[in-house]
């Protein structure tokens, strides 16, 4: 009997599952297991939370919006390419699996933990029992193929790979309308069914976009641009990340030391090399943050301190100096560093300088356009585009908040003399 279940999502409001069709029945059956379920209580945000109040949003919520769009351009594609029906069960897979792998905090983990999301969502697919068997039973080679998608470093040249892993992606449609929406930004308008219309295969076989949604693209990617400048690279991000790094630094330099870790954590710190499935799946934004109290609470200095100032928000301080040179960057981290030990903090871990980078747009010609007698790349048909492929660096030193009137008069300083 066919049942029908829905989700109400804030973006996509009504996402009607029905069991009567075997592909939809797959992707029910699979967001019922232990493993996608962990996805609610990973941020989708991760540390962005300590900024914007309405971030709330969980993997969970992303990887089902993930799953909408990605039907939605099925049945728009198969409109004009009857053949391509016989991908229906690798993209949904796909895209509903694509981010089973984030470690707590979502791509906090990257950083702190050294944690590659793509590539531990390719070994749950190919070889987590609960998942492979579930895929298995529609086809046999459903885990290979969907594993072999989430590389991020193979050639864009065939449409589920661009669908799933490219710059322009059901991914990267979902995240910028949700990320946007939750943390009250409102940049993302995105116009996802103007988008959507204006997909069609171009000669190479590859997805291909019509000219009438190249305008669509063009603020698709403005929004991109926008977005990491403002919520991505945020530097209350880059504070809070830098402060967790220090964290697990200082765990890992001290474990002479008393200090509680649960058998999961302590593989995810000390040889993540080693973890298994069930210590993989025991670490989500909840276990992480109960062990952040135990620490701010029963640990030694600066351990203690350190994730009193991440739990309470009471967050180290930061300056831009991307407009210094690199001879004068650490001429202010020299400043920084005695301040820091005079006012009892150790330098190591309480100042530095936090270099971040915002990679422009890479079209490696996965998306065309294609008129229906001629073929170009997007950046050769639109002067905005041309210019988001620029990349953007910075510069910013973090330092404690009892010395930043000392560091914003040092680098007053140094301003005025150049």
């Amino acid at each position: 009997m066919s049942i029908k279940r829905v989700f109400h999502d804030p973006i996509h409001k009504e996402i009607v599952f029905d069991s009567g069709n075997p592909e939809e029945l797959m992707v029910l059956e699979l967001i019922d297991t232990i493993a996608f379920q962990r996805l609610r209580r990973i941020k989708q945000l991760g540390a962005a939370l300590l900024l914007f109040h309405g971030a709330e949003s969980s993997r969970f919520t992303h990887s089902i919006g993930v799953f909408c769009i990605a039907r939605k351009i099925y049945k728009r594609l198969i409109k004009s390419k009857p053949s391509f029906s016989e991908n229906k069960f690798v993209l949904y897979g796909a895209a509903l699996l694509h981010d089973l792998g984030h470690g707590p905090l979502s791509h906090t983990s990257e950083k702190i933990f050294k944690h590659n999301h793509e590539q531990w969502s390719k070994n749950l697919v190919k070889n987590y029992p609960p998942i492979n068997s579930i895929l298995k039973k529609y086809d046999n080679e459903l885990p290979r193929k969907i594993g072999d998608l989430f590389q991020s470093k193979q050639l864009f040249s065939q449409p589920l790979k661009t669908l799933i892993s490219s710059e322009i992606d059901c991914d990267r449609l979902d995240y910028l309308l949700r990320d946007s929406y939750n943390t009250g930004t409102n940049y993302g308008l995105v116009d996802l069914e103007r988008i959507i219309s204006a997909l069609t295969f171009s000669p190479d076989g590859n997805i291909g976009i019509k000219p009438k949604g190249v305008i669509a693209i063009e603020h698709f990617l403005v929004l991109r641009s926008l977005m990491y400048r403002t919520i991505y690279n945020h530097r209350i991000n880059e504070i809070s990340t830098w402060i967790l790094e220090k964290i697990i630094y200082t765990i890992k330099h001290n474990f002479d030391k008393k200090i509680w870790l649960d058998n999961s954590l302590h593989k995810w710190i000390f040889s993540p090399e080693k973890l298994d499935f069930e210590e993989f799946i025991r670490n989500d934004d909840v276990t992480f943050y109960y062990h952040l109290m135990r620490w701010k609470d029963e640990s030694f200095e600066p351990l203690s301190t350190l994730c009193k100032m991440f739990i309470d928000r009471d967050l180290l301080k930061a300056s831009d100096i991307s407009f210094l040179s690199k001879m004068n960057r650490l001429k202010i981290l020299a400043v920084a560093r005695k301040l820091c030990e005079k006012n009892g903090h150790n330098p190591d871990i309480f100042c530095g300088i936090k270099e971040r980078s915002f990679k422009g747009f890479e079209s490696n010609n996965a998306l065309k356009i294609w008129d229906g007698t001629y073929q170009s790349s997007l950046e050769n048909s639109s002067a905005l585009i041309k210019t988001l492929l620029r990349s953007e660096e910075s510069s910013f030193i973090i330092y404690p908040g009892m010395i930043k009137n000392e560091i914003k008069n040092e680098i007053s300083l140094i301003k005025n003399n150049n």
